[in-house]
């Protein structure tokens, strides 16, 4: 009698046995944790914290800039360090699209700088989408704002088209349901849009933004308007100038934005818009007479944000260079 040979195992169950370990190896590859930069780049807190506080130091309006900046990349397309990625000949990249325009210089080379620093130290390790992100953080605590968690481990996306971006960043002039619309298409609630909008307690607004409601909004404080037509008087021929988006604190993170609200002090239409809609009425009030849970709600909506749409794993990059794909 012949021996029986061993049971053969099906080839479908060695794809499925293939498949969980693939997956596994993904799954550990893709997870993000605080000190995912522990072994592989000691120095990055230090570096990160270096650059940071020099550049805030030597240009004060650096940190509002950089709040922008992570909004207009994170919001549209996820947390993926697009919005850093030059235009070619052959591509309009995002930060040529004409919402992006305004973004000011600093943030930009805010992030040069600590990627040029981090390849130093720690070559082709440390991605741009996560410095951008940990910047954001550390610069709206070193102007008085909530401190938050910042997950990392993002990977940088490989391309930015200027077209990908429509209707998917906020404009002063929409209306409160297109704003409520376009954050709830992305998982945010209008209470997570209510404490995010409280970014404009820093930052100022170029006169292009509002100038042509003065006249015409009633919202405005009247005092307020004439200050604002004076300020803005020489706009058609320098479109450069700009008003601060807080005109109590303008330097600080606090909740004097949503106080200035109901005075006729908000600076844009959509500000207006915040305390003037049932819908995110209450909030607005809620934030201007409790700091504390201004800062908790804008902390939480922080952190959801900056995982938003990330890429990890094999799904992104490492760039050598921020504003150019590898």
């Amino acid at each position: 009698m012949a021996p029986s040979s061993p049971p053969q195992t099906p080839p479908s169950a060695v794809v499925i046995v293939l498949l969980l370990l693939f997956s596994t190896a993904l799954l550990c590859e893709s997870r993000l944790s605080l000190d995912y930069y522990s072994k592989t780049c000691p120095s990055f807190t230090k570096i990160m914290q270096d650059t940071i506080t020099n550049k805030q130091i030597t240009s004060p309006t650096t940190a509002a800039g950089t709040l922008r900046l992570f909004f207009h990349d994170c919001l549209p397309n996820g947390c993926d360090g697009s919005i850093l990625i030059s235009s070619t000949a052959f591509n309009k990249a995002e930060r040529d699209a004409d919402i992006n325009l305004s973004l000011p210089g600093d943030p930009f080379d805010l992030i040069v700088r600590a990627k040029t620093a981090l390849e130093l130290a720690c070559p082709n390790t440390v991605s741009c989408s996560d410095i951008l992100a940990v910047a954001t953080r550390d610069l709206v605590t070193m102007l008085g704002g909530p401190y938050y968690n910042v997950y990392l481990g993002r990977k940088d996306s490989r391309v930015s088209s200027a077209s990908s971006l429509e209707g998917k960043l906020p404009k002063p002039t929409m209306s409160m349901s297109q704003l409520i619309n376009l954050f709830s298409s992305s998982g945010f609630t209008v209470q997570e849009m209510v404490a995010l909008s409280g970014a404009h307690t820093i930052g100022f607004s170029h006169c292009k933004e509002f100038s042509s409601n003065i006249s015409n909004d009633t919202h405005y404080n009247p005092r307020f308007a004439q200050a604002l037509k004076q300020a803005c008087s020489g706009y058609p021929n320098n479109p450069t100038l700009s008003v601060f988006n807080d005109i109590m604190t303008p330097n600080k993170f606090d909740n004097l934005y949503y106080q200035n609200l109901p005075k006729g002090l908000g600076l844009l239409e959509s500000d207006h818009g915040l305390y003037g809609d049932p819908r995110t009425k209450p909030f607005v009030e809620l934030y201007a007479s409790d700091q504390n849970k201004f800062f908790q709600d804008f902390a939480k909506a922080m952190q959801k944000l900056s995982v938003y749409g990330i890429k990890t794993g094999r799904r992104g990059e490492i760039r050598h260079r921020c504003d150019a794909v590898n």
